[in-house]
C-alpha cells in the first residue's frame, strides 16, 4: 500500500474517532513528537496520549492537503483543526466548550507499511488565544 493511502486513512480514523484503526497503522515503536512536550516514542504511550487528548478535546481535521516525497517514505499534510475545548489539561486554560479553528501540519514517515513517525506543529499561542478569551467575548 502507498504511504499516502496508509496517512490518509490515518487521518480518516482519526476525524471518525476510530482510535484502534490509527493505532493498526502505527509502528510499534512509533515516534511521536508532539508540537510541545516531550517525544513519545511506542504504541502504549502514543495510546495514553490518544485517550487524554480525547478527554480533553473534540477536533476534526478538514481542508487537508497531502504531500508525498518521491520515494514514498514521507508524507506531510497540511489541515485546519476544529476542534471544542472540553477539559482542561495541566497548565493550559479553563476550558469550558470554547470552540477554536487553527492551522496546522504534520509530518509522517513510514517504514514497511507502517507509520513510524508523526511530528505536528501548530500555533500554540494563537490556541491559547482562541480559548483563553472570556465566555462573554
Amino acid at each position: 500500500m502507498a504511504s499516502l493511502d496508509i496517512v490518509q486513512a490515518y487521518y480518516a480514523c482519526f476525524n471518525h474517532k476510530n482510535w484502534d484503526g490509527m493505532l493498526a497503522l502505527l509502528h510499534p515503536e512509533v515516534r511521536h513528537e508532539p508540537n510541545q512536550g516531550d517525544v513519545r516514542v511506542g504504541i502504549e504511550k502514543f495510546t495514553e496520549f490518544l485517550g487524554n487528548m480525547d478527554e480533553s478535546y473534540e477536533e476534526t481535521l478538514t481542508d487537508m492537503v497531502f504531500f508525498t516525497t518521491p520515494d514514498d517514505s514521507r508524507v506531510a499534510v497540511e489541515f485546519t483543526v476544529r476542534g471544542i475545548y472540553k477539559k482542561a489539561e495541566e497548565g493550559m486554560p479553563e476550558a469550558y466548550g470554547q470552540s477554536y479553528k487553527l492551522p496546522a501540519a504534520a509530518f509522517l514517515e513510514l517504514k514497511n507499511e507502517k507509520i513510524c513517525r508523526v511530528t505536528t506543529y501548530y500555533n500554540l499561542p494563537l490556541w491559547l488565544e482562541l480559548v483563553s478569551k472570556s465566555r462573554n467575548d
